[in-house]
């Protein structure tokens, strides 16, 4: 299966999140799936090949529980995820309910699937999540 790790850090940069993704990757590799990281601020990638979307965000401010608009951006142009089982991820954080949530919100404004969401403190925790992750085809 191809599945599609989508991150948008704070920052362009989002060193901490793409740590998270490359062990989500490492994870799914090990099962023999695909995996492709992709950063939100990437223009013109698409979604639609992918059997599974794992997305990441991190909040924009230390306080705060909005997600960069990069995210909400990025799914709205990176072609059809309506229907698609899905993965929510957030790097531990102040706020990590509420920033949770509006990562959700904004996966299921674009008609994605919500299987699984996940805290994630480090980034062995999302190798052992992408080890045991239950990749299903969409039907």
């Amino acid at each position: 299966m191809q599945v599609g790790i989508v991150y948008a850090g704070a920052d362009r940069n989002g060193a901490k999140l793409k740590a998270i993704a490359e062990a989500f990757a490492k994870g799914l590799e090990a099962q023999g799936h695909q995996a492709d990281i992709i950063s939100a601020c990437e223009e013109g990638t698409r979604l639609t090949l992918y059997d599974y979307v794992i997305v990441g965000a991190e909040p924009v401010s230390f306080f705060s529980a909005k997600i960069p608009e990069s995210i909400s951006k990025f799914l709205a142009q990176a072609g059809t995820v309506s229907g698609k089982r899905c993965l929510a991820f957030i790097p531990s954080c102040l706020r990590k309910g509420k920033t949770l949530q509006n990562l959700m919100k904004a996966m299921e404004r674009e008609g994605m699937y919500l299987k699984l969401s996940e805290v994630i403190k480090r980034p062995d925790e999302a190798l052992a999540i992408g080890k045991r992750l239950n990749v299903e085809r969409n039907n």
